[in-house]
């Protein structure tokens, strides 16, 4: 069993920066493949980041360049660091654990880009 809480959203400006994180509860947290998604009013989740236990890391396309995901073994947090913030961005970000047949996610963090 695994426990998530995120925090770090928040109210920020258009092209400001924000970093998320998730702390994970639980044995073994280095096995899991750890996912930032996020769901906008009105829109299914949808994947923004992930990173497998080995570092390798996939971003959505409306992200690349903007966005870093990462993790920390030792503390069993994973980061999400976003720059240049756009309204789009706007959604409500979940973290995610993911290994076989297991998947655990965490209540989500808002995160609101607005002026």
């Amino acid at each position: 069993q695994v426990q998530l809480v995120e925090s770090g959203g928040d109210l920020v400006q258009p092209g400001g920066s924000l970093r998320l994180s998730c702390a994970a509860s639980g044995s073994l947290f280095s096995i899991y493949t750890m996912g930032w998604y996020r769901q906008a009013p009105g829109k299914q989740r949808e994947l923004v980041a992930s990173i497998t236990s080995g570092g390798s890391t996939n971003y959505a396309d409306s992200v690349k360049g903007r966005f870093t995901i990462s993790r920390d073994n030792a503390k069993n947090l994973v980061y999400l660091q976003m720059n240049s913030l756009k309204p789009e961005d706007t959604a409500v970000y979940y973290c995610n654990a993911r290994w076989v047949k297991f998947e655990y996610w965490g209540q989500g963090t808002q995160v609101t880009v607005s002026s």
